[in-house]
């Protein structure tokens, strides 16, 4: 497969058909650059026709799952005009949308913290467990920034509306536990049997009849659609790229 910069793509060795993709900028605990959209796209198209991956799982490198959009970025170059930055405001959605459209089962594995962007592309995988120390924040409002990626009628489909206005408006952060008890997560383990865990609940879907799972995942995912509005999606972009105008610029470097 592929080598990238800031992701690892590894197909496992004794689960045959398990895809893993791990997001790796441990020293950034994983935080969502330009480059980084742009390798997890190119990943997740190649996905999509191969008929060969069965399972993906998405995970972090190191002590985060994600910290979410790296704000301000310069690297690796600077936007051109708007609407450059109007396109690039819309990386994490077209992300969570390739994620959303995989037709083979997505796990996401939530091995540290996730923040923002990192919570959002967990609601676009069809499973999700982590590690007990993990935890979750959506600091959005805090940061004077919109909730964009299509994550409100997500977090609305799989938390209910009160529950995702609370998060998003007062921007707390919750630990895994009451994620589980809230339904955001299928289970939650010790951190020392998390890995163990998920290739137990992947084990489990690879020895399902193939096409009998795909079906049932198309099925799901239809279902799904009826329940996000595009009138609410289609303004994400427009909506961040006026944000970002107002955040003050990053000097370049000396």
């Amino acid at each position: 497969m592929s080598t990238y910069e800031n992701i690892r793509v590894e197909r496992d060795i004794e689960l045959d058909g398990l895809v893993t993709i791990t997001l790796s900028r441990p020293a950034k605990l994983n935080a969502l650059n330009i480059a980084l959209h742009e390798e997890l796209q190119e990943a997740l198209a190649a996905l999509e026709t191969d008929v060969d991956a069965r399972v993906v799982v998405l995970t972090g490198d190191g002590r985060a799952f994600s910290a979410g959009a790296q704000l301000g970025e310069t690297k690796p170059e600077p936007p051109r005009n708007d609407i450059d930055r109007l396109a690039r405001a819309h990386f994490g959605g077209r992300t969570c949308e390739l994620i959303d459209r995989l037709p083979q089962v997505v796990v996401g594995v939530a091995n540290g913290l996730a923040v923002g962007g990192g919570v959002v592309l967990l609601t676009a995988c069809d499973l999700r467990i982590a590690a007990e120390s993990a935890w979750f924040s959506i600091p959005e409002v805090e940061l004077n920034l919109p909730l964009t990626w299509q994550a409100l009628p997500r977090l609305m489909r799989e938390l209910g509306p009160a529950r995702t206005r609370e998060l998003v408006m007062v921007c707390d952060r919750f630990s895994a536990q009451d994620a589980e008890r809230w339904g955001f997560l299928n289970h939650v383990y010790p951190d020392s049997a998390l890995k163990s865990e998920s290739h137990r609940l992947v084990a489990r879907l690879l020895s399902m009849d193939v096409l009998s799972l795909s079906l049932t995942k198309a099925a799901c995912k239809a279902l799904e659609n009826t329940m996000i509005s595009k009138d609410v999606n289609y303004s994400d972009a427009a909506l961040m790229l006026l944000a970002y105008r107002n955040l003050p610029r990053p000097q370049p470097d000396a």
